[in-house]
């Protein structure tokens, strides 16, 4: 049987990266943990473009061929069966680039880019937080671009806007504990028969 990949999205300071990685330990076997930016050379690329505030379009641009190239890796993995979880992909470019890009109609611009090597999750957990707790939890982070509470609160509207259009999203409360909110995103993935 072929693999499945699974993705977490969520506002910087939802806690989506820590449950990402317990829920990886939980699984424990046949599964691949990522992220984005990549730990490559493009994603340290995307790193450096957001910590020198570069233009949108480039960070966007930078961004697109991180990720085309993990898409490859991604692909490699489901073919061998894996359960893929991947800490932020593409619905973060469409929430956080969307709002960035002073263009018309960024959301277009951004798919027609992704056309060639688009390749959607099966599964996305949004995690839901109120900007102002996510930024309680950030604080002692060093600040990048995005990490304002008014920006947070756009991009969480646009996450919420893609997630009622797709079905592949589950909203998860991510006020509540770790292991409450751990333990949900694992019933979910053994009632839906991924794992």
């Amino acid at each position: 049987m072929k693999g499945r990949f699974i993705t977490f999205e969520g506002i910087d300071g939802s806690g989506k990266t820590t449950i990402a990685k317990l829920l990886y330990k939980k699984i424990g076997k046949n599964v691949v943990l990522t992220a984005e930016p990549t730990k490559t050379w493009l994603g340290d690329a995307v790193n450096k473009a957001l910590e020198n505030k570069m233009d949108a379009i480039t960070v966007a641009l930078l961004f697109m061929a991180d990720r085309n190239e993990h898409v490859k890796k991604i692909k490699k993995w489901i073919e061998e069966g894996k359960i893929v979880i991947c800490d932020r992909y593409i619905d973060s470019t469409f929430a956080y680039q969307s709002i960035h890009l002073e263009m018309k109609n960024p959301e277009k611009w951004i798919y027609k880019v992704h056309e060639p090597f688009l390749f959607k999750p099966h599964l996305t957990f949004l995690l839901k937080i109120h900007p102002e707790k996510a930024m309680e939890r950030i604080n002692s982070r060093k600040r990048i671009l995005y990490e304002k509470t008014k920006f947070l609160e756009e991009v969480q509207k646009k996450y919420i806007e893609m997630a009622e259009k797709e079905s592949r999203f589950v909203i998860i409360n991510a006020e509540k504990s770790r292991e409450k909110i751990l333990d949900e995103c694992f019933n979910i993935l053994k009632k839906k028969k991924i794992i």
